[in-house]
Formats: C-alpha cells, sequence, structure tokens
C-alpha cells in the first residue's frame, strides 16, 4: 500500500488514517490541537469490532514534515479549506491525488482549481464518528464510503483506492455519479445538521419529535430533491421517506455541525447550505425553506464569532 497523508485527522480523518494504518499503509497525519497527545498515547480508537491503538503513527504540525506522498486525505472541516494552498504543495509529486472526504458541495473545485481537475477525487461517508479526546475516536457502526473521480468515469486507479479501504475493513464503493451522491447526502445533512441548531441546541430526535419540525425535516428534504432534479440529479422521493425512516434508531445523535456548534467551532454553513441554494438558483429552481435556514444559520454563526 502506498503513502498516505491525512489533512485533518479528527473525527473522520483519525478514523480512516487509523483504519488504514492498521491494515499496514504509510499513513501520516497532519495535526494541530491534537499533536502533543498522540504522539505520547497513539491513536486510540474504538470500532464496532472492537478497540485497537496506533501506538506511534507519523504525525506532524506542518505538511513539509510529513513530505510527498502518493494520496493526500483531505478530511477537515471545508471552512479550513482555505488552507490548502499552502497545505498542499509540500504533500505532492508529479503523481499525487487529493481525495477530499468533505460535506457538501465545492471541496472538489477548491481542489482541482489548486492541483487541477485530473488529480482530484471525492469521498462521502456515511457514519457518525466522534472524537472524544485528543487521539481518541468512537464509531458505533460500520458505516460505508463512497469514492469518485472528480467529473470522470470510474477509473483503475480509483479502483486500486477502494481496494485499500476495503483492505482495511471499511465497507467501500465507486460510484462514476459523485455529484448526484453528494445531493443524496445533503438530503439528510441539510435538515438535521440545520434545525438541530436553529431549534436551540437539540438532538435528533427531538426534532422528530416536534410535529413542526419532523414536517419541516420532510419538506427540506423535498426541497433538496428539487435542487437537484434542476441540476439533473434525479432522486426518488422514496430515498427521502428513508431517510426519515433510518433516523429513529439514532436515538438521541448530535450532528457534526451541531456538535462543532456546542464546540465554538466554525460551521460549514456555505458547503452544506449556501452552496446548494446557490447551484439550484443558478439552474432557475428557488428552494425557499433551504434558503431560509441558510440565511438563520450564517447569521447564527456570525454572531457567535462576533463574541468569540
Amino acid at each position: 500500500m502506498k503513502s498516505i497523508a491525512i489533512i485533518g485527522s479528527g473525527a473522520i480523518g483519525g478514523f480512516y488514517g487509523a483504519m488504514l494504518a492498521r491494515a499496514g499503509a504509510d499513513v501520516r497525519f497532519l495535526m494541530r490541537a491534537d499533536l502533543a497527545a498522540v504522539r505520547e498515547h497513539g491513536l486510540r480508537v474504538t470500532a464496532p469490532f472492537g478497540e485497537f491503538r496506533i501506538e506511534r503513527p507519523t504525525v506532524a504540525a506542518t505538511p513539509e514534515e510529513l513530505g510527498p506522498v502518493d494520496l493526500v486525505v483531505v478530511a477537515w472541516k471545508t471552512t479550513s479549506n482555505r488552507e490548502l494552498v499552502r497545505v498542499l504543495p509540500p504533500l505532492l509529486h508529479e503523481h499525487t491525488l487529493v481525495l477530499t472526504l468533505q460535506n457538501g458541495l465545492g471541496a472538489e473545485e477548491e481542489i482541482a482549481a489548486l492541483v487541477g481537475a485530473e488529480r482530484t477525487l471525492g469521498g462521502l461517508c456515511f457514519v457518525g464518528i466522534n472524537r472524544t479526546g485528543p487521539g481518541v475516536i468512537v464509531n458505533p457502526v460500520e458505516g460505508a464510503v463512497t469514492l469518485g473521480e472528480f467529473g470522470r468515469p470510474v477509473s483503475a486507479r480509483l479502483l486500486e483506492i477502494v481496494e485499500w479501504f476495503k483492505k482495511a475493513g471499511v465497507k467501500t464503493a465507486a460510484t462514476d455519479q459523485l455529484a448526484e451522491a453528494r445531493w443524496k447526502k445533503l438530503v439528510w445533512n441539510v435538515p438535521f445538521n440545520g434545525l438541530t441548531i436553529a431549534a436551540g441546541g437539540i438532538t435528533t430526535d427531538r426534532v422528530l419529535a416536534d410535529e413542526g419540525l419532523r414536517r419541516l425535516a420532510r419538506e427540506l428534504m423535498g426541497e433538496v430533491l428539487a435542487g437537484a432534479a434542476a441540476l439533473g440529479f434525479t432522486i426518488p422521493e422514496s430515498f427521502a421517506d428513508y431517510q426519515m425512516q433510518r433516523t429513529p434508531p439514532l436515538g438521541e445523535y448530535k450532528p457534526s455541525s451541531l456538535l462543532d456548534w456546542q464546540a465554538g467551532r466554525e460551521l460549514e454553513v456555505e458547503s452544506i447550505w449556501g452552496e446548494p441554494v446557490r447551484r439550484a438558483a443558478a439552474a432557475g429552481r428557488a428552494l425557499p425553506r433551504m434558503e431560509m435556514l441558510y440565511f438563520l444559520l450564517r447569521a447564527l454563526a456570525a454572531q457567535k464569532q462576533a463574541r468569540r
């Protein structure tokens, strides 16, 4: 297995990086807040199959210390993407590929603008992973990862990376419809990441227990389907119905955006809510409920940042 750099070694990056390292890959982690703790204690992971630890992972505070690799995995929040212009160059050699595992829309375009579309891959993680402490990661369910080329069909190089993930014990599939897959993930992320914050910091079970919020969640899902359709992606209503049905078993679940909000971290307002609204509008489709939620979350985030 070739060399891999993980950019953003929190919940997503830490878990998948640890799984790949456990399988024998040369994984190098770029870290900030957790650097000292991971150097001392390693990466500690609780997975569906049990617990394991990467005792001495390769970690660094700067990309220059990591050096060029074959695959860069961008797993930090999209709000940090302004740092990519500085972080990516020291990690690249002539054939390096860059894979984003970020939420929302627009990440592939940002990366392609820096390294070229021919080097850019995208991925979606359908999981409930949490970072519970410095270098401590908990993933209670198996989940799945979908990987795709940016604007290109499935390739041999993509399938090779899919096999890396599979050999590491990660349920992984390739898609030649990456853009559509991103809209499909928004069907759940838009309502539940947004309403849990807008309603005052509540868990998903409380959204479902409130008749008005539950109806609004389903209506927001319908708008995501409409936005996707305006861009040529047909997602059936049954997919949204399934997203509503799969949420109650999550119990008192806190989506990633709510965790960011409660921890005082910057919200991914633009990639999850703003960019989908703008793309749908450019295609001639207004998404009024989603736009209202976007404006509300943007204002709340601005107020919180102003108080810091």
